[in-house]
């Protein structure tokens, strides 16, 4: 149990502090700024994610090492973790297939509307990598 409140304390602080800077440099950076803006970022959170991570691993070390109970629960703890990373991960890769095939669905739809049931199955094929990224995860939990 203490794993997975480090588990989400590590999220909490994480988000915490790559959200402030994600609204400070999108607001105050335009242009060719904005790519610079957003690899700050990006190695920022992932620098974080990367350090607390360490740090989450360095204690599981010592759970293993406390004896079986606490490393049963570590290896849970751990299956929790694989899940969330499974869902997490598939959603931003949806997110990202959508916000590129949606914008290209719109613009074609606004020169043909004849073509609305064609390009809606690009958008929904995009969206189904998150229905996938969500089934992993209901696998790693309830097997």
């Amino acid at each position: 149990m203490a794993m997975l409140k480090s588990i989400a304390l590590f999220v909490m602080i994480t988000l915490a502090i790559s959200i402030p800077l994600v609204a400070h440099f999108g607001l105050k950076l335009q242009g060719g700024k904005m790519k610079t803006a957003i690899g700050v970022n990006l190695l920022s959170f992932f620098g974080l994610m990367l350090t607390f991570g360490i740090c989450m691993i360095a204690g599981a070390t010592d759970a293993f090492a406390a004896g079986t109970d606490a490393a049963a629960s570590s290896a849970s703890s751990m299956k929790y973790l694989g899940a969330a990373l499974s869902t997490g991960l598939a959603c931003i890769g949806s997110g990202i297939a959508v916000a590129s095939s949606a914008s290209a669905a719109l613009g074609a739809i606004s020169e043909d509307p004849k073509i609305m049931g064609k390009s809606l199955i690009f958008v929904a094929l995009a969206e189904g990598i998150a229905l996938y990224g969500l089934l992993i995860s209901f696998l790693i939990l309830f097997q």
